[in-house]
């Protein structure tokens, strides 16, 4: 018995590692993942620059952030720059660095007062903020109105399904953080990355 559970227990580790010969797969599809993302908040903060200087800088509405035309700008192109890099694969574990540190401040003076969850949750629990437990109960409370109220409306507004109120906690930052953490220790991974044959034409000269 306890030779067959080995010879089992061997064939499966033998599966496992041929799934290595597709290990670029995770690397890849972290990198195709975070560049719209990074993308589409790197052209907004682009588009309208002086409002994005004046959000960074301004204490009242804004994140009363110190040289807020340099931290703007800064932040403007790691995201820019990086969802190009992270598309072609190049300088990932360069490009990583910056972005990990983009995350962490948007975490620390965005969404840290919002407790974790981005969307809040329709039943709290101990990660919930207070605010996340009230907006839950803002939202049944609204959507029973809306259902006595209103009933045909109701049934259009959740056909396709149930209404959320955004939390704007650090879940999101978190998530892309640890993702990008990933891609700076395993790099953009092999074939399909810039990186890649680069790392390649630099052994063949080397040899």
């Amino acid at each position: 018995m306890i030779e067959l559970l080995k010879k089992l227990g061997n064939q499966g580790q033998d599966i496992l590692d041929a799934t290595k010969r597709v290990d670029f797969l995770g690397p890849l599809a972290l990198r195709l993942y975070l560049v719209p993302i990074f993308w589409i908040a790197g052209t907004n903060k682009l588009n309208s620059m002086e409002s994005t200087i004046a959000w960074f800088g301004n204490p009242d509405w804004g994140l009363g952030l110190p040289f807020p035309v340099i931290l703007a700008w800064l932040a403007t192109l790691s995201e820019v720059v990086g969802a190009l890099f992270l598309l072609i694969g190049f300088a990932v574990r360069w490009i990583a660095v910056p972005l990990m540190v983009t995350m962490v401040v948007a975490a620390a003076t965005v969404h840290l007062e919002h407790g974790w969850y981005a969307i809040a949750p329709s039943t709290p629990d101990i990660l919930s903020s207070d605010a996340a437990v009230q907006a839950a109960q803002d939202l049944k409370g609204f959507l029973g109105w809306l259902k006595d109220a209103y009933p045909g409306r109701y049934e259009t507004i959740t056909e396709h399904g149930r209404p959320v109120i955004l939390n704007n906690g650090i879940e999101f930052a978190a998530t892309y953080f640890i993702m990008l953490l990933t891609l700076f220790f395993v790099g953009a991974g092999r074939y399909f990355s810039v990186d890649y044959w680069i790392r390649g034409m630099a052994r063949e000269k080397q040899s």
